[in-house]
């Protein structure tokens, strides 16, 4: 049984679905159900994919897809702007008149969001700096699987084209082949962007600039958490 924000944000996503075939932000979302914060909005829609009525469409952090509707479910509402979301209409017709549900639309985003981390060299382990903020990204710059933004910082890595405030598109693993530029853990403390080679069983962390040393450890100092698959830059 759903709670009544989990219906309402149910038949609002549905709605926008039928209406524009792209899933609505958690920024519209959150209008809609008048929650005062995007967690709140995570949390319903970790319910309802939990239970099995909308499911999260591979690596696009907006696009979601209704699979169900609960039995006492009325049929989509139109969906409006998103400054009006939150005057929704809850009108309830009867099993008899509801007509049956069409199949569900499948987003199609060409833009899509990916949790930003935050700096590369903040110095705090990723995962201190899950769900701050998110980054729309071009689908195209993306492959298959999980990925997540990280801002760089400094200049250690500018042989390889990678610029002080460039965004690392990174995705998400924990292996990677030597040669690979890779987002790695060091010391569970701090995340640092390098090329990864294995060297004598030694893991050694290269910079791109020359005016730094590689960084030498052993094995169990050091954890990939992923590997670049694409930047972002800004120009103003």
């Amino acid at each position: 049984m759903l709670t009544r924000k989990q219906h309402e944000l149910l038949r609002f996503i549905q709605a926008r679905l039928e209406q524009t075939g792209i899933s609505p932000s958690f920024e519209e979302m959150k209008e809609a159900l008048d929650l005062k914060s995007k967690s709140g909005v995570h949390r319903l829609i970790s319910a309802l994919e939990e239970r099995g009525f909308i499911r999260r469409l591979p690596n696009r952090a907006r696009a979601l897809e209704v699979l169900r509707q609960p039995e006492d479910a009325t049929p989509a509402l139109a969906a409006r702007p998103a400054a009006n979301a939150s005057d929704l209409a809850l009108q309830m017709p009867s099993a008899a008149t509801r007509p049956p549900m069409a199949a569900p639309p499948v987003a199609a985003n060409d833009v899509i969001e990916i949790p930003l981390h935050g700096r590369i060299a903040a110095g705090v382990p990723i995962e201190a700096l899950e769900g701050q903020s998110t980054l729309p990204v071009p689908a195209a710059l993306l492959g298959a699987g999980e990925h997540y933004a990280l801002e760089v910082s400094g200049d250690s890595m500018i042989e390889a084209g990678i610029l002080d405030g460039d965004f690392a598109l990174v995705k998400r693993t924990e292996t990677a082949r030597d040669g690979e530029i890779v987002v790695a853990l060091v010391r569970g403390e701090e995340a640092t962007l390098k090329y990864l080679r294995r060297e004598n069983g030694r893991i050694r962390l290269d910079p791109a600039n020359a005016a730094y040393e590689p960084q030498i450890y052993d094995p169990r100092e050091v954890v990939v958490q992923g590997k670049l698959a694409g930047l972002l830059r800004r120009y103003n």
